[in-house]
């Protein structure tokens, strides 16, 4: 499978860097280049990339306000967001905008990779630095009653899963279930709550008090 990646960077290096990580895993092709997002929007409309690399901080236009209009008009266009910063609500934001995912421009090229292989996949994981990063501030929670959570007790066990940023294999090891088992009950999860991919799903969860703020 070739996946078609449009890179967005206002920074040269940063932009050369990432198409260098890219050109190393023949699924990826790049397509174009942009160094800002006005640049983006013009390449999206010539090219409709299956994925786009979205540096988060922009001069004038953000990479936010770029992925938001991106995606109203290429809704399949896959989006994940680049940045320095492993602040959560940047991560919220960018979901909010319509984002996949959500990738630190400190990780290893090899991780970058693995990271866009399962988003192009649609497992899409968090990283386990953004992973961590959430557990840190929003420990799971179990609320106890069944009536207050939507979610069967085994869901609930495959949202901690998601949450901790566990592939669907490495859940179904945990949980001793088969990997289509996982990805059944993600798909009944998903359906449940109205909700397109394991980010948003994460988000929800915390915005929803099934994990705990310290």
């Amino acid at each position: 499978m070739q996946v078609r990646v449009l890179v967005v960077d206002d920074h040269h290096h940063a932009r050369e860097g990432i198409c260098d990580i890219l050109s190393s895993q023949p699924m990826f092709q790049v397509v174009g280049v942009a160094k800002n997002s006005e640049e983006a929007l013009s390449l999206a409309d010539e090219y409709v990339p299956d994925l786009i690399l979205m540096d988060i901080n922009m001069p004038n236009m953000t990479g936010l306000e770029a992925t938001r209009l991106i995606k109203h008009k290429y809704p399949a266009v896959k989006v994940v967001m680049i940045t320095v910063s492993d602040d959560i609500s940047h991560l919220f934001e960018a979901i909010k905008n319509g984002a996949q995912g959500y990738l630190l421009k400190n990780l290893s090229p090899q991780l970058w990779l693995q990271y866009l292989e399962a988003i192009v996949s649609d497992e899409a994981p968090l990283s386990r630095e953004i992973a961590a990063r959430i557990l840190r501030e929003f420990p799971l929670h179990d609320h106890g009653a069944a009536h207050d959570h939507p979610l069967t007790p085994r869901e609930r066990e495959i949202l901690g899963g998601v949450v901790k940023g566990l592939t669907n294999r490495e859940i179904a090891v945990e949980l001793t279930i088969s990997e289509q088992t996982v990805k059944n009950h993600l798909k009944n999860i998903l359906h449940k709550l109205h909700l397109e991919n394991r980010v948003q799903l994460t988000r929800h969860a915390i915005e929803n008090g099934w994990v705990k703020r310290h």
